[in-house]
């Protein structure tokens, strides 16, 4: 088995126009993303002198999960998810997989996390 890194996002929130129900629509909400991307590891290791460019910019996953979203309106969030996933893909050949889970923060009433998590293989 080769070896992988895993990079990861974790309770990162973002405002993202989601949902089905009217007092939904028109506004965003706010989402809770935690991602991690397995990415293929290029060297045999990392020492202190090893360049950025042999791994990922960790601000690729925060751009994945805010600005990359745009102003679209996404009626599930399972397809928030899925844009994230296929923009961590088309950013980089090297990311093997993606998984997103989103939390929304809104229907929380006795601090439950509701929500979802997807988990993409690269095809």
């Amino acid at each position: 088995m080769a070896d992988s890194l895993i990079l990861e996002l974790a309770d990162f929130e973002h405002d993202v126009f989601t949902g089905i129900y009217s007092e939904e629509t028109g506004r965003p909400q706010p989402l809770r993303f935690t991602v991690q991307v397995r990415f293929r590891c290029p060297p045999e290791r990392f020492v202190p002198e090893t360049p950025l460019s042999a791994s990922k910019n960790y601000m690729d996953l925060k751009f994945a999960c805010s600005e990359a979203l745009g102003d679209t309106h996404y009626q599930l969030i399972e397809a928030v998810a899925d844009h994230v996933c296929e923009t961590l893909f088309l950013q980089d050949e090297r990311v093997e997989a993606v998984t997103v889970k989103i939390v929304k923060l809104a229907l929380s009433e006795a601090d439950e996390k509701i929500g979802i998590t997807l988990h993409r293989d690269r095809r």
